[in-house]
């Protein structure tokens, strides 16, 4: 279940659930597309580019390419923890459960 096209698109489909001015981490996105959070980084790092990639954090809400988020993070209204490293998860995670049933809802609509 977890490898291969369909593991990419279920990763891609989760990501692409996480409503502007939140954050998800990648366990989060992995639970939900039934992947670890390393393939969850490596998926995003090799197709990541049609969704928002910016919004996928560590657990602790790092985001390691912050320089090139930044902009995306400001525009919506993410703020950056004082040690410049990330978010604050507390404060930016998306609604969890929300979340998952946006992605229930959103494979049934897109066939998958």
């Amino acid at each position: 279940m977890a490898d291969g096209p369909d593991a990419i698109a279920r990763v891609l489909l989760a990501v692409a659930q996480v409503p502007p001015g939140r954050v998800a981490s990648y366990g989060d996105i992995g639970a939900i597309a039934g992947v670890g959070p390393r393939q969850v980084g490596a998926i995003l790092r090799d197709h990541g580019d049609a969704v928002p990639w910016w919004r996928i954090v560590s657990r602790d809400g790092v985001l390691v390419p912050l320089a090139k988020a930044r902009p995306r993070w400001e525009a919506e209204g993410i703020e950056i923890r004082p040690d410049g490293r990330g978010c604050r998860m507390r404060e930016f995670r998306a609604d969890l459960a929300q979340l998952a049933l946006d992605y229930r809802v959103a494979s049934v609509e897109s066939g998958a």
